[in-house]
């Protein structure tokens, strides 16, 4: 009599037979996938799966910080070297702010502008460019 290979060799396993009712079911096997592992699989957990349970985090993204420096300041850099145009990036910062009054108009040049920067620098005749 012919014997089928694939049947030969599956004899005796435990998860091979439909009816066998101690080899196929999930309860024999403590659950089905990763169930119990909070309980009778604990030590599994512990050993092998460590970073399995428990939060990992939120890291807000990063903020850029902006350097700026204030209208007072400027008039103060343009009275000392005698200035009419001033860039702003040159001197470090990216942002001119509205603190402050100019005494003579100038023209700034940077990458932002507050607005009340922007109407103190018009007011006093002076231009803005943005860069």
């Amino acid at each position: 009599m012919v014997v089928r290979r694939e049947k030969k060799r599956r004899r005796g396993e435990r998860t091979y037979h439909g009816s066998h009712k101690k080899a196929r079911g999930g309860g024999s096997r403590g659950g089905r996938g990763k169930a119990g592992l909070h309980k009778h699989k604990w030590s599994y957990v512990v050993k092998y799966e460590p970073e399995h349970f428990g939060k990992t985090g939120f890291k807000p993204p990063r903020r850029k910080e902006v350097k700026s420096i204030n209208l007072k300041e400027l008039d103060e850099i343009a009275k000392e070297k005698n200035l009419d145009k001033i860039n702003v990036l040159e001197l470090g910062y990216e942002k001119v702010l509205g603190e402050g009054k100019l005494s003579k108009p100038l023209t700034i040049e940077a990458k932002f502008f507050s607005k009340k920067a922007v109407k103190k620098i018009e007011e006093a005749g002076g231009k803005i460019i943005k860069s």
